[in-house]
């Protein structure tokens, strides 16, 4: 396994130069960047909006009243049809999902039908599909009485179509905004992601996206005083509608529409030549310049109405004919607000209310404040891992160092070429991989000491020590990876970032171990041509420990299930504190302008607006503190007024650093997701198992793992820590290197029960515990002291994410020892079930010498 030809020589090196040409452009500054030529590789990792800031907001198009708006439309056709035909009708109205209309004389029945057979006639459901579906259904329920029902195809195709455009009508109003790489996309049949990084200004963008911006120029109706029709009945065809102004002046509409915004063209933002007010200058295309210049010349003297959104922004006299197709529109407009309304106007409307959801927004200074302690962290784990390393291994740790550092330059390249986006989480997962990757190189090294320690050569010991912990390794690796690919699955936003992190570490820790280590390693064979292997400065394990670990199973389970039923306990009588990701709600981080702040005054304030449950606790700095408002249970709207009440109230005296709302409809889904997620994980881990070992094999490791899950859960209970979208990332990565570890053990297991078939089970299992303690304690410490490191440095945000991986990572150590291998003698494990023996394995009855691995 150590000769290499000079094909796969290059390969090797190659791709490694590679990975550190692409990854380089991260190091350099985007000006600098820029002055390079254009042939040099220059793209970077996109940051997530929780480093750079920015915003990500969950729209959802709404089904009701996109229903509601094709039951008009269906109204107003049956009307315009039956007085074409000159049918007379009564009882034109629509219930649920219907409209009906009565036909005065039955002799005009089946004049009727034929009239309105359009209303039935199908419509193409897809431009490649060439199928086609009826949006609505006829029946008679009883003679002269017309029914059309709305199909569920039908409202299925209106949505797609209305789903499909209000996408387009986002985009164009996101551009508009001059923003940089927005990111707009589908989710689902009713959902639009919308991420802007580096937005500085997360509310305009908001109550651009809020508006459905319908325009219409509608006749004022003066045969009533408006009063008088608020107070009785306006008479038909009109209807009373409010401006702009506060407070608000109604105006009696007429309901027939002259000209819709659809007939616009252009819309710009300018200024009156006469009062040099802001307005906004309009331009019809052809056919909405002939329309308005009819009604203009027809109603000279008479007031029309400019309706945004069923609210009138103004209602000017005719003086004289508009013949020219432009106009202006003017009411008390800031510049910002014209701006705003000519974006929105050229943009287009949207066909249905699209409410928001989620909102995620993140100001530039905690986004800079982030990837400042997201560096630090790395630096500082980088280092101690590095050194830790060298002082365990000596030549050989400076070895796995240089192939460690390959390993992040790789997946810092695999991150930029695909364009993942890295996240908080995801720093949090590099952090952790530079961990975890040593947990290869240490397994081979300590299989090559015990290779060496059996009377095995140099050469041969490197050898054999490489072929035997390729199984372990590929195992180990797999079923971390089973975690993140469930987590990618199933998770959303930065956690979904972290999954891709992790997935990209397993497979270049892999790469770097496999190929990249041993042709260092084969190098420096052939050129130093040791005597002896190279030894650390220290010895943190001793060699051929006798541990009787087997002897104190009943002491660790009695302690396991006693924590296990005090966690359950907790769990169920003291509540968990659920984020705003479970439960809905609004989470808002403030920072003081001036001074350091008073958590007492913000609740104070707050409470005073009958938000319901109201949370402050300082954070972090002196002057940083995070406001928690419980969900309001009235609909995802209400989230969106809370976070308007709390800026209105705070704003001049507070920066509003980060803003997550969450309403129920999402909250129940994530929930959902993340319990999902965890079950996933572990039944697949259990196939993998069951499939590569036994099934004894796998129901234990399944157990230990469920056991260190618990055991997380416990501990955010008995702390109060918030429990979170990253907490269920927290918890598969536990699952995942509580796994890892149990398969390394697992396997050294499986091996000894080929070499020694007479051993009794508790003998043997006590000898492979002590034949990878070293292996177990060096990764686990390596791992440790990378996540120390981040809990230390990594910022306040993900300070509860880190330590619940820094203690679940503590109990998946000691679950792999003293709960995994004492329950494959609970299960009765047959040691006779492994018949084939290894090659180079001991006869049967040999002498078993304790050693490491």
């Amino acid at each position: 396994m150590l000769h290499f030809t000079r094909w796969k020589t290059i390969l090797i090196w190659l791709t490694v130069a590679v990975g550190v040409v692409i990854a380089a452009p991260n190091l350099f500054s985007k000006s600098f960047l820029d002055a390079l030529p254009d042939w040099m590789p220059k793209r970077q990792m996109t940051l997530g909006l929780d480093l750079q800031g920015g915003s990500h907001i969950l729209l959802q198009l709404d089904r009701k009243d996109l229903i509601e708006e094709r039951l008009e439309t269906a109204r107003n056709d049956i009307r315009a049809s039956l007085r074409d035909a000159r049918i007379g009708y009564t009882g034109l109205s629509g219930t649920a999902n219907s409209v009906q209309v009565r036909i005065r004389d039955a002799a005009d029945v089946q004049k009727a039908k034929d009239a309105l057979t359009n209303m039935t006639a199908p419509v193409a459901s897809g431009l490649f599909t060439g199928g086609s579906i009826s949006e609505l259904d006829f029946d008679e329920p009883e003679p002269g009485l017309l029914r059309y029902t709305l199909t569920e195809a039908g409202i299925n195709y209106r949505m797609n179509s209305a789903l499909s455009q209000s996408i387009e009508v986002v985009g164009r109003r996101v551009n508009e905004l001059g923003t940089t790489e927005p990111l707009i996309q589908r989710q689902g049949d009713d959902r639009i992601l919308v991420q802007v990084p580096g937005l500085q200004d997360p509310d305009r963008l908001k109550d651009i996206l809020g508006q459905t911006a319908k325009l219409t120029f509608q006749m004022v109706d003066s045969t009533m005083p408006v009063q008088d029709a608020i107070e009785g009945r306006p008479p038909a065809g009109s209807v009373v509608m409010y401006s702009t102004d506060d407070p608000p002046e109604a105006y009696l509409i007429e309901t027939r529409v002259i000209v819709s915004g659809e007939n616009l063209v252009d819309a710009q933002a300018t200024f009156d030549q006469r009062t040099s007010e802001p307005v906004v200058s309009f331009r019809f295309d052809n056919r909405g310049a002939t329309l308005f210049g009819q009604a203009t010349q027809q109603n000279v003297g008479k007031l029309f109405a400019i309706i945004l959104d069923n609210q009138v922004i103004s209602a000017p006299q005719i003086r004289e004919p508009i013949l020219g197709g432009t106009g202006q529109i003017s009411g008390n407009f800031t510049v910002e607000g014209a701006n705003d309304l000519a974006v929105l106007l050229r943009a287009g409307a949207l066909p249905a209310t699209l409410t928001i959801i989620e909102e995620r927004t993140v100001g530039p200074s905690l986004g800079a404040d982030s990837i400042s302690a997201g560096k630090v962290a790395s630096i500082i784990g980088a280092v101690l891992v590095l050194g830790f390393m060298i002082l365990a291994y000596g030549s050989l740790g400076l070895i796995a160092n240089i192939a460690l550092a390959a390993n992040i330059a790789l997946i810092v390249a695999a991150l930029s070429l695909l364009g993942a986006t890295l996240t908080l989480p995801g720093i949090a997962g590099i952090v952790l991989t530079m961990g975890m990757a040593v947990d290869s190189n240490v397994l081979i090294y300590e299989r090559v000491k015990e290779e060496r320690r059996a009377g095995r050569s140099i050469v041969q010991s490197l050898d054999a020590g490489f072929a035997r912990a390729l199984a372990t390794i590929v195992d180990a690796n797999l079923t971390t990876l089973i975690a993140a690919m469930i987590l990618f699955y199933m998770g959303s936003g930065p956690v979904r970032g972290f999954a891709v992190t992790l997935a990209i570490g397993i497979a270049t820790t892999v790469f770097t171990a496999f190929t990249l280590t041993r042709w260092m390693i084969a190098f420096w064979l052939r050129r130093q041509r040791p005597t002896e292997l190279p030894r650390g400065f220290v010895n943190i394990v001793p060699d051929n420990t006798k541990i009787p670990f087997m002897s104190w199973r009943r002491y660790t389970f009695a302690l396991s299930i006693f924590l296990s039923i005090a966690s359950v306990t907790l769990f169920m009588t003291k509540s968990m504190n659920y984020g705003i990701d479970f439960q809905g709600g609004t989470s808002i981080e403030v920072r003081a302008k001036s001074g350091s702040g008073d958590a007492g005054d913000i609740r104070s304030r707050l409470s005073d607006l009958n938000l319901g449950d109201v949370q402050v606790q300082q954070i972090g700095a002196i002057g940083d503190y995070l406001v928690r408002v419980g969900g309001q249970n009235l609909g995802d709207n209400a989230e969106q007024s809370v976070v308007a009440k709390v800026q209105g109230e705070l704003a001049n005296d507070y920066e509003f650093r980060r803003v997550e709302s969450v309403g129920p409809t999402v909250s129940s889904e994530l929930a959902r997701a993340g319990t999902i997620a965890v079950v996933l994980a572990l039944i697949a881990m259990l196939v993998y198992i069951w499939f590569r070992f036994e099934w004894q094999f796998g129901v234990g490791a399944v157990i230990s793992t469920l056991h260190d899950v618990i055991m997380v859960i416990g501990l955010y209970v008995l702390l109060g820590l918030e429990f979170n979208l990253s907490s269920i990332a927290a918890v598969l990565t536990v699952v995942g290197y509580s796994v890892n570890d149990t398969v390394v053990v697992y396997d050294r297991v499986r091996e000894n029960l080929r070499r020694y078939k007479k051993m009794p089970l508790d003998q043997l299992l006590d000898l492979s515990m002590n034949q990878t303690l070293s292996r177990t304690f060096l990764t686990s410490l390596t791992t440790l002291i990378a996540l120390l490191a981040l809990y230390l440095f990594g910022g306040e945000v993900i300070r509860s994410f880190t330590l619940a991986m820094i203690f679940g990572i503590a109990f998946g150590t000691y679950s792999s020892i003293f709960i995994a291998s004492p329950l494959l003698i609970l299960f009765k494990l047959r040691p006779g079930m492994f018949d084939r023996d290894e090659p180079g394995a001991p006869k049967e009855g040999a002498k078993a010498t304790p050693a490491k691995a």
